[in-house]
């Protein structure tokens, strides 16, 4: 049975924008591809509304520069003045506060709103694993960095922490996981798209190398997460049990598991009218081992790197802890775990590096 994955958050407090560079400079790759898809919409020209939805969006600050793009091409390049909305959705305990402050242009992120007019931000708290608008509405869905996270947890992985080191049967039950949930997020997708409308997506991935997040050169990623809370089993420090529950309920798909609701003329995707158009791999170097290479300074690169890992599994690991521990023993023990990890990294920062790894897709429902 699939454990709902209800205790994933991101940082909230604008913090998961300012930690998560990398996450930005995806983005702002796809912005290529987003314009080339706008410009495939069917109806953007004659529209007295446009609506996009950027979907999974944590706390906004990341796609700032994405939507002021898009917005300008539209104001510049295709003299387009009517009314555009974008739905930002995510999970309801993602940080709404911290969303609209952002893209309202009350902290440090510079928003668009001040720059256009006609444009409507709207949240929703609807993750992208149920409906998030009406049928027939979305002109052009986004979402980056998001779709790796699944629905549920289907099993807890014996001797590790992630999907990329499960084996045998529980490995084929996070793939199974996995593929139902892919499904679902584009048959959703369907419903919502008008005729003619595009998703351009950008997830995680694994390669045709094998290469995936934090798995790329130098010592692995999510080894090394296994390897400090199997350290932390040994010292006594959490229990066996804590540490089986910190299976992460992530999935990193490849190109070909992407492809395949789409390949299949009889899939329940296909039915619906949706398309894959194109899809391409590509790995965005991590920003913070970049900048080592010239600064040098191995405690100033491990005290910028933890927080980007920080920012997306502290809210997996502490959930695994027992609360039948106080809330104070739980925090120390997190703290704890960083500032190990923090010194594994400060001694050997030549090896620690989290690439992006991502499909860039563009995915588009037929014209009726």
């Amino acid at each position: 049975m699939t454990e709902q994955a209800d205790n994933v958050t991101m940082s909230g407090g604008g913090l998961y924008s300012l930690a998560t560079i990398g996450a930005k400079h995806v983005i702002d790759n796809t912005l290529p591809r987003v314009l080339s898809a706008l410009d495939n919409c069917t109806q953007t020209g004659s529209a007295s509304a446009l609506t996009f939805s950027d979907m999974g969006c944590a706390d906004g600050g990341t796609s700032l520069d994405l939507w002021r793009g898009v917005i300008e091409h539209l104001r510049n390049k295709k003299s387009y003045a009517g009314d555009i909305q974008i739905v930002y959705a995510d999970q309801p305990n993602n940080d709404f506060s911290a969303l609209a402050k952002i893209t309202h242009g009350l902290t440090q992120f510079k928003t668009y709103l001040d720059e256009f007019d006609r444009v409507y931000i709207l949240q929703s708290g609807a993750s992208f694993y149920i409906p998030v608008l009406p049928a027939c509405t979305l002109d052009l869905g986004f979402s980056a960095t998001a779709m790796h996270w699944l629905r549920g947890k289907p099993v807890d992985i014996t001797g590790h922490v992630h999907m990329v080191g499960a084996t045998g049967d529980e490995q084929q039950a996070f793939e199974k996981q996995a593929r139902r949930d892919w499904t679902e997020i584009l048959l959703h997708r369907a419903r919502e798209l008008k005729p003619g409308g595009q998703l351009v997506l950008a997830n995680f991935c694994r390669d045709d190398e094998g290469r995936y997040l934090g798995g790329t050169t130098g010592v692995n990623m999510f080894d090394t997460f296994n390897d400090i809370w199997q350290h932390f089993v040994d010292d006594k420090v959490i229990t066996e049990k804590e540490y089986q529950s910190m299976t992460l309920p992530q999935y990193y798909n490849t190109v070909e598991e992407f492809c395949a609701p789409f390949q299949d003329a009889n899939s329940a995707v296909s039915k619906a009218g949706l398309q894959m158009e194109s899809i391409e791999t590509a790995v965005v170097a991590c920003p913070f081992a970049e900048d080592f290479k010239t600064h040098k300074d191995a405690k100033q690169f491990a005290e910028k790197y933890v927080p980007t890992i920080r920012s997306w599994n502290e809210s997996t690991w502490f959930a695994a802890l027992s609360t039948k521990r106080s809330l104070a023993e739980r925090r120390d023990i997190i703290e704890n775990y960083y500032e190990t990890y923090q010194s594994r990294v400060e001694a050997q920062p030549t090896e620690h590096r989290m690439d992006y790894v991502h499909a860039y897709m563009t995915i588009s429902r037929r014209a009726e």
